[in-house]
């Protein structure tokens, strides 16, 4: 079912980027090459309010970035190093933006030409290439680096951690843009993970915390932005009474791996501290901000993180918890390089 809400979203927004498309073709006076239905929305609405990317759709499924991922990381080792976020433009690029075509092998034939040509040499005539690779740095561009563990020891890798901490079992599905009627009918602009209340809820990347209260929608919730300020991480519906990790505050830096909150069920209430959700869980959504306007506002851009979970769920933060306070902390401290 929520299959066929997506498929009938994008064969709207199809329609609607043929149309104006269609207008643009006929102000220039011609009609070029086809382009991805994402570069379309992006070009028709940066005619008329700016030179920002307006609409991204990430459908990279998970066998690709992990991957790339993993390709990014062995080459670190290397005289030549790739950039995931290249290699999965590049195949964006190529296929248009669908990535139902994606083979595993292409990557591979992509990893060869590198070894005699650049990646500048490889997509110079890929007209959209630019486009993606803006989009996927404002997806991904946080999830790797070079960080320190407790040993000391300088490591690359994944810097991401799963929204879920360690060893807590969680169950999730793709319900990306499945139907909500709470207050109106509307889309789901994010990712449910199933958690038995109390779970704790960890930050994905570092950032700033930028909103913390009760959401009728959301319940209680957080708003963390990156530090490049291209994403915002929504955590909602979390515990009834206790919901957040102690001393959490609006304007506090958290560190990737941090326990910031507890799954609960908290929300679709004006009133505050009200349990109406039915099912324990974490409402875990990624926004992705390419100018400030875009911020609370119609042109949002939300993005399908399902397949990024899956990714994420390679590093999940691992916690203690204080018998006198019952809260958790992470167990392991690192130190990231930004």
């Amino acid at each position: 079912m929520n299959r066929m809400i997506m498929k009938r979203k994008r064969l709207i927004a199809f329609i609607l980027v043929l149309a104006a498309a269609a207008g643009i073709a006929a102000a220039s006076g011609r009609y070029g090459e086809s382009m991805p239905a994402d570069a379309q929305m992006e070009s028709s609405a940066s005619s008329s309010s700016g030179d920002y990317i307006k609409y991204v759709e990430f459908n990279v499924p998970y066998l690709a970035l992990k991957k790339a991922m993993n390709l990014d990381i062995a080459s670190q080792k290397e005289e030549k190093k790739v950039s995931w976020i290249e290699l999965l433009a590049y195949l964006a690029a190529k296929y248009g933006g669908n990535f139902s075509h994606y083979k595993s092998n292409d990557l591979d034939v992509l990893m060869s030409k590198l070894e005699t040509q650049s990646m500048a040499d490889l997509t110079k005539d890929m007209k959209y290439y630019t486009y993606y690779f803006k989009a996927y740095t404002a997806v991904l561009g946080g999830l790797l680096g070079t960080y320190t563990d407790g040993s000391g020891e300088e490591k690359y890798g994944l810097i991401g951690f799963s929204p879920i901490a360690k060893t807590f079992p969680y169950e999730e599905y793709d319900d990306f843009g499945a139907s909500r009627t709470y207050g109106y009918k509307r889309q789901h602009l994010g990712h449910d993970m199933m958690a038995a209340t109390g779970t704790p809820i960890i930050a994905v990347e570092s950032g700033i915390v930028e909103a913390l209260g009760w959401n009728q929608y959301g319940g209680w919730r957080i708003g963390i932005r990156s530090f490049d300020k291209q994403r915002y991480y929504y955590y909602a519906h979390l515990r009834q009474n206790r919901p957040y990790a102690a001393n959490l505050a609006v304007g506090q830096t958290v560190t990737a791996g941090d326990v910031i909150g507890y799954v609960g069920h908290t929300g679709y209430s004006t009133k505050e501290n009200v349990n109406n959700i039915k099912v324990s869980h974490l409402h875990f959504g990624l926004q992705l901000i390419f100018d400030e306007s875009q911020k609370e506002s119609v042109n949002e851009i939300w993005v399908d993180v399902y397949q990024l979970c899956k990714l994420l769920r390679q590093n999940q933060s691992e916690v203690v918890r204080d018998s006198a306070t019952k809260e958790y902390s992470r167990k392991n401290q690192i130190q990231i390089q930004y």
